[in-house]
Order: C-alpha cells, then structure tokens, then sequence
C-alpha cells in the first residue's frame, strides 16, 4: 500500500518554528494577541522591513512565511489560501501584492522569504531586545555589506593597481639585482682566468 507523500500536503517551511507560542501580554486576551501580529505581518507585507520587540518579530515571521509559501503553492484561485490572506492581511489591497507581485518573486527561492537581525541595543536604555525583520529581495540598502563581489568598487580597482605598480617595482629591482651579480660574476672569472693564465706563464 502506498504512503500519501506528507511534505506535498503541508508548506514546508525554511525557518526553525518554535513549537510553543509566546504569550504577549494583551489587555484583550487572545483576540488583541492576534490582532497585534495581524498588524505586525501586513507592516512587513506592506513595508518589507520593520523594527520591533524580538519576540513578536520572529512569531510574525512564522506566519508571513507560512502565508507567502502558500500564496505560491496554490496561488490567488484556492479558496482557503485567499480566506487566511483576507484574514491576516488587515489593509486588503496587500492582497494583490502579495499574490502578484510577492509569489512571483520568490517563485524560485530556495531560502526562507524573511531575514531577522538582531538589532543593537542601545546602552543605558531600554533592556529589551530589538529586531529587524525583512523580505528578501527588498528595495531598501542591505544591513549587512556583501563583501563577495566588490571587486568593481573603485577602491578596490585603485588598490589592485597600486599592488600592480608595486610587484612591477620590486620585480624590476630584483632583475637589476640579478643582472649586476651576473655581472660581477663574469668579471670575477675573467679575473680569475687572467690570474690562472699569468701564473702558468
């Protein structure tokens, strides 16, 4: 008998996912819980990156990625996948966003949708921790530098050619190095030669 393949039926997510939920202090209960990371998941939506409490960041980040993974899976004509974008997505014109122009972009992604930093904290102040949570592929400056390919900045063309100026200096003045103990040695054994000469005479 054949096993229905599991992974095939379930979003498979790129991201560690904590089996326990947080508890946020809500003076409405569950319900302002939800309401909170509601509006935390369409400011990222809308935004592509925000700074917040680290706990609710990477809570949120649970449900963005659940949310873009199956805007991909089953696109804007499934019916469940359009209910829990209405739901979660509390500006709907987000939802074309999401569908039209989200999916597509990471239609062949094979990392998670959303980066998490720790954001640095500042010192005396508030003790707890920060956290900048962000799509991928965003249009804003990268937090972190990409130091794989800078070969192309000029500060890096202007070195590259100042270490060419060098090697060319110094393997021009081992050449003459060279070339002036070649020298010497062949005067040496002309002297040499002479002196043999004269003493056998």
């Amino acid at each position: 008998m054949n096993q229905a393949d599991v992974s095939k039926l379930v979003s498979q997510l790129r991201i560690k996912v904590n089996p326990r939920l947080r508890k946020f202090r809500s003076p409405a209960g569950p319900e302002g819980r939800l309401n909170k990371l509601r509006k935390t998941v369409t400011a990222l939506i809308k935004h592509e990156r925000i700074e917040l409490n680290y706990p609710r960041a990477d809570e949120a980040r649970m449900y963005a990625e659940r949310l873009i993974s199956d805007a991909i899976r089953y696109g804007d004509c499934h019916k469940t996948t359009m209910e829990m974008a209405d739901y979660w997505l509390v500006e709907k014109q987000l939802v074309h966003k999401l569908f039209k122009v989200l999916a597509p972009r990471y239609q062949n992604y094979t990392v998670s949708y959303t980066r998490m930093y720790k954001a640095p904290r500042p010192y005396p102040g508030n003790t707890n921790l920060k956290a900048l949570l962000e799509l991928r592929g965003n249009p804003y400056p990268a937090l972190v530098p990409n130091t794989n390919n800078n070969r192309n900045l000029i500060h890096n063309v202007l070195l590259d050619e100042a270490k060419k100026e060098y090697r060319q200096q110094k393997y021009s003045e081992i050449a003459a190095q060279i070339d002036s103990s070649q020298t010497e040695a062949v005067s040496v054994s002309k002297d040499v030669t002479e002196k043999s000469k004269e003493c056998n005479t």
